[in-house]
């Protein structure tokens, strides 16, 4: 077995001429043959089921040519932006460009697939290959390519962006992607279960893709029909109106604060109720989300067979990048119940938790340590949380997640079963295993859930066996006002963890660094949350190499409450910094000591009334200095 075809050579190799594939996949990414990527994952799900699967792996979205490269499929293009939604692989937080992309060939965000099937810079030669909106600009090309075609969208812009949303980059709503790409279905969350759904139905020549878990379609609004929505759609709950929710006055945003909670609160497949918006001329309609796979089907998905390695075409631009850090990692768990606001976890995997078996994941250990370019090394263990393997509860694994309330925060659930035996037992027989020298965990483990665990010695065998010299974990803030709205436990916790952490390594004999992640100007953090944070960095010596600015990607909560000043699930007022200037103001706190700061710092200080933090004291930020010139900027508060 080799690659999936990507060229027409390919095809050739593989005794196929153009048109006789059963599906082609699009991806906005490079093709690397490897479980960590969606299209691998779809594409060798396809083929093990009997079909034949090509990918279009990063198309010159100037040429529409190369649309036609596979030839038509026989059932349907299969369209993709992408691991990451276009728009964040393209821009940062500040909305500029980013110069690299570690999904493009050599990451390099110019190069794409040509229409001579070579790899290089496209028509335009533009500054990236990958489209703003991809799905939306793939989906409009293979319409174009081949006329009739059926056509179905997913991944994670798709499955974020399925119903009316913010979109930061326009600040402003934007409707349904299935409208705009004209889609025939749209498949959100893991799509392994719906893919294998809608294919049989187009195989069996069925036009009718409605009632497929997981999955979104829109059908036109009959003027004459009388009847109410809630008996035109039984047993769905009716959403507000997207021309309702797409305004910028305040009674919009709050009824799209109102739409948000309701799916919100849908999320969960046990109990998760169809979706109705209503839209122009049009209801979309979200099926209920898919139930995740359970232990052999999860195992199954991961021993297919996969290259492990970029496509060829990559060769002489050094590969992937993106395939450095997972090529030697190991999956062990699908899902996340940690409930962060500002992930979209749980608008796209989902709360459950769907685990690998030991035996499958031992296996591959083994397989991996057979690759010639192994060096003894495992990446990870892990997933979207690397020390969940379970449900949290009895009644989440038989009943589905609470709607209203998240097992870790703001305290954790007393039904919480904190349950680390299994995954040490894959920790210890991998780092049994000959040829392997250290097995890492390098995804985020939960701190507050390691630390609820009745026996400890996670902990201890984490610090002594599975760090790398430094432990990256994700507190995010030290407001306690601040980790509520973000789903995050107190400070309390995180100060707890910190000084377990350093007592074990103490008790090891070891120096190994905890590297603390913090978000700036999230909703609900205005100047004194930045100033708390910053007088935290000054107590402990930490100083960030990075600071992550908040970033209001599509589907989460924390962008919910950007657009809307509240907090969906309660209806509570939010302070939030949308402003430029402010946000660079709190950037600037939680790097105080950048001498390119001081000026921002000072004038920050000043603002919030804190002038006591600016001197030579030992509790000052920064030194005395010029006062900061210009006008205070309107939306700007002390207060928050």
């Amino acid at each position: 077995m080799s690659f999936l075809p990507a060229t027409p050579a390919d095809l050739a190799s593989a005794g196929l001429s153009p048109g006789g594939l059963d599906a082609v996949i699009v991806t906005g990414d490079a093709y690397v043959d490897h479980s960590s990527f969606g299209a691998a994952i779809i594409g060798r799900t396809l083929e093990a089921a009997g079909y034949k699967v090509g990918i279009l792996a990063r198309p010159d979205p100037d040429d529409v040519s190369v649309f036609r490269l596979l030839g038509r499929p026989k059932l349907a293009f299969l369209v993709t932006a992408g691991a990451v939604d276009s728009m964040v692989s393209s821009y940062t937080a500040n909305k500029k460009p980013r110069s690299e992309d570690e999904y493009a060939p050599g990451g390099d965000p110019r190069l794409c697939l040509r229409a001579d099937g070579s790899i290089g810079t496209g028509l335009k030669s533009r500054t990236n290959a990958r489209p703003d909106r991809a799905t939306i600009v793939y989906a409009n090309l293979c319409r174009q390519a081949y006329k009739g075609i059926a056509l179905v969208i997913g991944g994670i812009e798709a499955s974020l962006r399925r119903l009316t949303h913010y979109d930061y980059w326009s600040d402003g709503m934007r409707k349904s992607i299935l409208l705009d790409s004209k889609a025939d279905i749209l498949v959100y969350g893991m799509g392994e279960s719906q893919i294998l759904a809608i294919m049989a139905r187009l195989k069996a020549g069925a036009s009718d893709l409605r009632g497929i878990r997981g999955t979104v379609w829109a059908v036109h609004r009959d003027p004459t029909e009388q009847r109410e929505l809630k008996n035109l759609f039984p047993g769905a709950l009716i959403l507000p109106d997207s021309a309702s929710i797409s305004g910028a006055d305040p009674d919009s945003k709050l009824k799209y604060a109102e739409s948000f909670a309701l799916q919100y609160r849908n999320t969960d497949p046990h109990v998760g109720r169809p979706l109705v918006e209503p839209c122009g001329d049009r209801f979309v309609v979200q099926e209920p989300p898919a139930f995740p796979l359970d232990k052999e089907e999860l195992d199954r998905v991961c021993a297919l067979h996969y290259e492990r390695n970029p496509h060829h075409l990559y060769g002489r631009f050094g590969g992937v990048p993106a395939l450095a850090e997972v090529k030697f990692s190991l999956l062990s768990s699908r899902g996340c119940f940690g409930g962060c606001s500002f992930c979209a976890l749980t608008f796209h995997q989902g709360r459950d938790i769907s685990s690998r078996s030991k035996e499958a994941i031992v296996r591959e250990a083994r397989l991996l340590s057979a690759l010639p370019d192994f060096k003894g090394y495992i990446h990870d263990v892990g997933g979207p949380t690397a020390n969940f393997r379970f449900s949290a509860c009895e009644k989440m694994e038989k009943r589905g997640a609470c709607a209203d309330r998240l097992c870790l925060s703001p305290e954790p659930c007393p039904n919480l079963k904190a349950d680390h035996h299994e995954y040490l037992e894959i920790l210890r027989e991998l780092r049994s295993l000959p040829g392997i020298r250290k097995v890492f965990v390098r995804s985020g483990v939960r701190y507050d859930y390691a630390m609820l665990d009745p026996k400890g010695d996670f902990l201890e065998e984490l610090v002594e066996h599975h760090v790398s010299g430094q432990l990256k974990v994700a507190p995010e803030h030290v407001s306690d006002k601040v980790l509520a709205l973000m789903g995050k436990p107190s400070r309390r916790s995180y100060d707890a963890f910190a000084a377990r952490y350093a007592e074990l390594n103490r008790k090891a004999g070891l120096k190994q660094y905890l590297i603390p992640y913090f978000i700036s100007a999230h909703p609900g953090s205005g100047l004194p949350e930045a100033i708390e944070l910053a007088e935290y960095l000054r107590d402990t010596g930490f100083v960030p190499d990075q600071v992550q600015d908040f970033y209001p990607t599509p589907g989460t909560l924390s962008t919910a409450m950007w657009r809307t000043g509240v907090n969906p699930l309660d209806g509570k007022p939010v302070y939030v910094a949308r402003g430029a200037h402010e946000r660079a103001l709190q950037r600037a706190l939680l790097q105080f000591k950048a001498p390119a700061n001081a000026d921002l710092v000072r004038e920050a200080l000043t603002l919030a009334g804190r002038a006591d933090l600016i001197g030579f004291g030992p509790r000052c930020l920064v030194g005395p200095g010029p006062s900061a010139a210009g006008r205070r900027p309107s939306n700007l508060s002390s207060r928050s």
